[in-house]
């Protein structure tokens, strides 16, 4: 069924002036399909009415004419995915190492051509671990051990003030968004201070961050001074794929796990949850934050009868 335009959001874009691509950087197609679908149901009164919902597809990912995964997507801007995936595996360092990503949704296929091949394929994806979460992510490897390496910024380099966290609330509580018209996604935002520099929904927190992992490889954007906004959990994942790209701050509308914590501690890392409004709590990472306390609010007297 086809969608009306106007039930439509925006395509995501990045908030500011249109950025360069670094140099080297790979062919990409601009494939676009729908991202809601129009569906009739049944309401608590009885009544049948229509409604949108998310056209979560899948997207089989090829490298060099090798199968590697099938991602399930919205498919907002799958070649950004795409190329932010690979990055955030680890299977390629730079979007430089990429000569194209083309993107068929006839076919529900992306064709990764590289320039010289992805060094020993086959035994760096040969372990895989299944991720939590809704749109269940996969990646290749060990998370625990993959922490060596990671090195982010100091405290006296990155870091926040609640003022700002609270502006960056305020940006994502009047972003316009598929959630609002139709639930069942999950959103990612990159900050740099308050202002936003890009914001992606798909049906997993996992290809979101992806999403905006490729688009800042492609355009050369470093992480050291930005800060991630997600509106899933702070699982391992979402901290691992933060922490690779350099981003030291990470700021959600849910909670943490236990392994996130865990991650985030090890390496440095600020995690905000439960952030909405002027609330949040600051579970990790405490010296990266200048806090501006709220007023305490008056006690609350119960008087009996």
């Amino acid at each position: 069924m086809s969608v009306p335009s106007e039930a439509l959001p925006s395509p995501p874009q990045p908030s500011a002036a249109p950025r360069p691509v670094v140099p080297g950087a790979p062919r990409l197609t601009h494939a676009r399909v729908p991202l809601l679908r129009e569906i009739s149901i049944l309401d608590e009164y009885g009544e049948r009415r229509s409604i949108h919902i998310p056209a979560e597809r899948p997207l089989t990912v090829y490298v060099d004419k090798r199968e590697l995964v099938t991602l399930m997507t919205l498919g907002a801007m799958p070649e950004l995915l795409v190329l932010g995936y690979l990055r955030n595996q680890r299977l390629i360092e730079r979007v430089e190492q990429v000569e194209s990503v083309t993107v068929d949704w006839e076919v529900g296929a992306a064709a990764v051509k590289t320039h010289t091949g992805v060094a020993e394929i086959e035994a760096r994806t040969a372990k895989r671990v299944v991720t939590t979460g809704c749109g269940q992510g996969t990646v290749f490897g060990d998370l625990l051990q993959d922490l060596h390496g990671i090195t982010l910024p100091t405290p006296e380099q990155a870091r926040i003030r609640q003022s700002t966290l609270h502006r960056m609330l305020e940006t994502m509580r009047q972003q316009d968004s598929i959630h609002r018209k139709a639930g069942s996604v999950h959103g990612c935002a990159l900050f740099c201070g308050a202002e936003m520099l890009m914001f992606v929904e798909d049906v997993g927190r996992h290809n979101a961050i992806d999403t905006i992992a490729g688009w800042m490889g492609l355009h050369g954007i470093a992480g050291g001074d930005k800060a991630f906004y997600t509106t899933g959990r702070l699982t391992s994942e979402m901290v691992m794929k933060a922490a690779q790209l350099g981003v030291p701050i990470i700021v959600s509308r849910n909670g943490v796990t236990a392994m996130g914590h865990e991650m985030a501690s090890r390496l440095g890392m600020t995690l905000f949850g439960r952030a909405t409004n002027r609330h949040f709590l600051c579970y990790t990472g405490f010296e990266r934050f200048d806090s501006e306390p709220e007023p305490q609010r008056p006690a609350v007297r119960v008087v009996s009868g």
